[in-house]
């Protein structure tokens, strides 16, 4: 959606799963990552990440999955990271699969890293829509937290409306993300009240797992590229 003036700020979530031939450079981007995403105009908060073997949600890390998440002043400048010749493209040029979307908020409660991140758009009455999840796992909940994982990726693989769910962190173990996109609303929520997600949601918050969270609820307003052989629109 090129040349929207709606204010407020424009989340880019990017997915790319680094080519064999270009591992070693990948596995550097953990290393340097924070410092790739200076000096990009319009850029407010920006997380380089890792993922769960094959993009799910599981303890054994991907050797070739990495994913960013972040935050624009504007569409604008959302748009100008997303170009094919934008600060992208080193990563995109050396990915065998690549997947980006732009999004406004229109539901957020908690922080990450402090930030809280601010609605900028309204409830959509239609699909697609996209979920954050994010926590920082207290060390000595971290266990508890993780035997209740299988359960919960079983029920998102087949859940109703899914069109992609990745697990993506900032660090092995403790700081993990969810980020899921979906054909609509009701889907989304179906999904939410189901059995393993609800019972994982009330344990995490009855067992105080988190030290931080975040959720957020997106509108998808524009995506490039394919995740897992499919396009997503």
């Amino acid at each position: 959606m090129p040349g929207d003036v709606t204010p407020g700020p424009v989340v880019v979530v990017v997915l790319a799963d680094i080519a064999p031939a270009h591992r070693l450079w990948g596995w550097s981007r953990f290393v340097v990552g924070r410092s790739l995403l200076r000096n990009i105009p319009g850029l407010r908060f920006g997380k380089v990440m890792g993922s769960g073997h094959a993009g799910g949600f599981g303890l054994k890390p991907s050797a070739s999955i990495q994913g960013l998440f972040c935050v624009f002043d504007s569409a604008a400048d959302a748009d100008t990271f997303m170009q094919a010749d934008g600060p992208m493209q080193a990563l995109r040029s050396r990915a065998s699969e690549w997947f980006c979307c732009r999004l406004r908020a229109y539901s957020s409660r908690g922080s990450w890293a402090g930030a809280p991140l601010p609605v900028s758009i309204d409830s959509p009455a239609h699909g697609p829509v996209a979920s954050l999840t994010r926590a920082s796992i207290r060390p000595t909940r971290a266990a508890a937290f993780w035997r209740m994982q299988p359960a919960a990726e079983r029920s998102l693989a087949s859940a109703q409306g899914v069109q992609l769910a990745v697990g993506i962190g900032e660090a092995p173990v403790l700081r993990q993300a969810t980020f899921t996109i979906w054909e609509s609303v009701a889907d989304m929520d179906r999904y939410a009240r189901s059995g393993a997600h609800r019972d994982a949601i009330e344990a995490a918050r009855s067992g105080h797992f988190f030290s931080e969270s975040m959720f957020v609820r997106f509108v998808v307003e524009a995506t490039q590229g394919s995740w897992k052989g499919r396009s997503l629109a």
